[in-house]
């Protein structure tokens, strides 16, 4: 048994990971995976609550496959990491359907995260979607999480694991541990349009896999001060997106500082402040690409999620094994069958 705490965090396998999800979950990762066994879930199942269409499905593979790839090119590593994928679970969903019945619908109605995800995927609210934050419940408490990092908008589903396993430890016995959620001052960073945040969907992320010209394509067409004409008219710092930028990627504070009061000066164009964004975020990614070339062309990735699938399975098989015994399931139906054999011997 580890001496370690576990930490149990995920993603759906929705498409590669961008500069948003490094500074706002993978740098948190990487910090903490020397302090936690770590288990990272590749959410299939949760992904279909809002993409559930042939098309969706069908990317997965692939999705899955770049997701884990992109997180070990950050600095995960796999021989300290779990990485595993949802489906490849049958037991998780068991537990799910255990805990169905220790909450209520209304408690979950009550999570105004369930409705922001159906209005921005424009659903009416599903039952799978509905009971999300449950299967949440069952992804975290089957490898026995201790500690869930989530963002501000997602720790009302953290408390939702923690009811549960309270209530089944007060009908049941002591079996599963309460979670703590752990949440961090995560930014949010803005998407290269400068309107909303970092999406695939919305064709503004820069993507960690991206290369040196597609970078700089990208950071040459961002937004900056829409008042701003000509370099010598000061410009504002403050919600400026490629400011935003220097400030999570920049290295080189002193180069910063130089930029935001030479632009609010007038003394310096848009096209020297993204220059000098496109060498910084490139200097971030250039030994993520070098990594990646390693993991990608040795075919490891598939072999990682199938060798940590079947770790989290054993585990989880563990958990639900406890979670029976504790609620007399275990040995229902052996008692049924062993009466039913005990006829057919006196039969015979």
């Amino acid at each position: 048994m580890s001496e370690k705490k576990r930490l149990l965090t995920g993603d759906r396998p929705t498409g590669k990971m961008h500069l948003g999800h490094l500074v706002g979950s993978i740098y948190n990762r990487v910090k903490l995976q020397d302090k936690y066994e770590t288990y990272i879930l590749v959410a299939d199942l949760h992904m279909l609550t809002t993409k559930n269409e042939p098309q969706h499905i069908a990317d997965i593979d692939k999705n899955a496959h770049d997701m884990v790839l992109d997180q070990i090119a950050a600095g995960l590593e796999p021989e300290k990491v779990t990485f595993y994928m949802q489906s490849g679970i049958p037991e998780i969903h068991e537990m799910y359907t255990l805990f169905q019945s220790l909450v209520t619908v209304a408690r979950l109605e009550r999570l105004p995260s369930l409705k922001d995800m159906a209005r921005d995927a424009n659903i009416e609210m599903p039952l799978a979607l509905l009971g999300y934050p449950v299967l949440q419940a069952a992804d975290i408490l089957c490898v026995r999480g201790d500690l869930v990092p989530v963002g501000k908008d997602n720790i009302a589903h953290v408390e939702i694991t923690r009811e549960i396993a309270r209530r089944f430890n007060h009908m049941y016995g002591e079996t599963l541990p309460e979670p703590d959620g752990l949440v961090g001052e995560i930014p949010t960073l803005v998407g290269t349009d400068g309107q909303s945040k970092m999406s695939k969907s919305l064709n503004n992320a820069i993507f960690l896999s991206d290369g040196p010209k597609e970078v700089e394509k990208k950071v040459m067409s961002m937004y900056t001060d829409p008042n701003r004409v000509r370099a010598d008219i000061p410009g504002t710092v403050e919600g400026n997106p490629v400011f935003e930028y220097h400030d999570a990627f920049n290295t080189n504070k002193a180069e910063v500082e130089d930029l935001k009061t030479r632009y609010r000066a007038g003394k310096v164009g848009d096209v020297e402040v993204k220059e000098k964004l496109v060498a910084a975020i490139n200097a971030v990614l250039a030994p993520m690409h070098e990594r990646r070339a390693q993991f990608e062309e040795s075919g490891l990735i598939e072999e990682i999620l199938v060798n940590g699938t079947e770790k989290a399975r054993a585990e989880t098989q563990q958990t639900l094994y406890a979670m029976k015994k504790a609620m007399g399931l275990s040995g229902v139906w052996n008692r049924i069958r062993r009466k039913v054999e005990k006829r057919e011997k006196k039969q015979g």
